[in-house]
């Protein structure tokens, strides 16, 4: 059976690609993402277009390329409240930028929020806390935490069974974060980050993802 797209396509007269990597989700390959779980229960699968999470407890889904320059990541995502055993309104996150200063290989950990406080990135959690918050960190590399931003408003919390499209820039200015063409979080840097990775992350939840891909700017 083929693997899913997820692939850098190639261009003509040595041009960069537009669109660096893409996964249609008609099933899922642990050769392009790492799930680091805190629970065995948690199911992580892909078939008819979507990426399916469903955890009783921490997941991170990595992506195993590391994405470097300016790019932009694009997807849909929901959390579906429908009477599922794992269905709760919250914890709709993402780190991206991910950088380990302590080690070589990043993918060591099991799932547990507090594992990844050693980590340089960025991190949104959209409706965390029962969905009453939705912030905005970066992690230094150091075990700081440091809040650049934070919303407790309904217009940036969550709504169940909504389909939600992401946008997540990085490039020489700085990061942002979007939600429905509109900006809820920005961030300055000097000059464009070292490479680094994506992941998907969530608590106690079940979501949906689709449309994945990543393009250069």
């Amino acid at each position: 059976m083929p693997l899913p797209v997820c692939t850098e396509p190639s261009s003509s007269g040595g041009q960069l690609p537009h669109v660096l990597l893409e996964d249609d989700f008609t099933q899922f390959s642990s050769q392009r993402w790492h799930v680091e779980a805190e629970d065995p229960a948690t199911r992580v699968s892909a078939e008819h277009g979507q990426l399916l999470i469903d955890s009783p407890k921490g997941v991170t889904v990595w992506l195993r390329q590391p994405l470097q320059g300016a790019y932009r990541i694009e997807f849909q995502r929901q959390v579906l409240l429908e009477g599922g055993v794992n269905d709760r309104l919250s914890d709709f996150n993402q780190f991206w930028a991910v950088r380990d200063p302590g080690r070589a290989e990043l993918f060591t950990r099991n799932g547990a929020l507090d594992e990844y406080d050693d980590l340089d990135l960025y991190y949104v959690g959209m409706g965390g806390n029962y969905n009453s918050t939705t912030r905005f960190r970066r992690y230094d590399g150091s075990g700081q935490r440091l809040l650049l931003g934070e919303y407790a408003d309904p217009a940036h919390l969550l709504e169940a069974n909504r389909t939600y499209q992401i946008v997540i820039e990085v490039d020489a200015r700085g990061t942002r974060y979007q939600v429905d063409g509109n900006t809820f979080f920005e961030a300055r840097h000097d000059g464009v980050p070292a490479p680094g990775y994506f992941g998907f992350r969530l608590v106690w939840s079940r979501q949906l993802i689709s449309e994945f891909r990543v393009v250069r700017l």
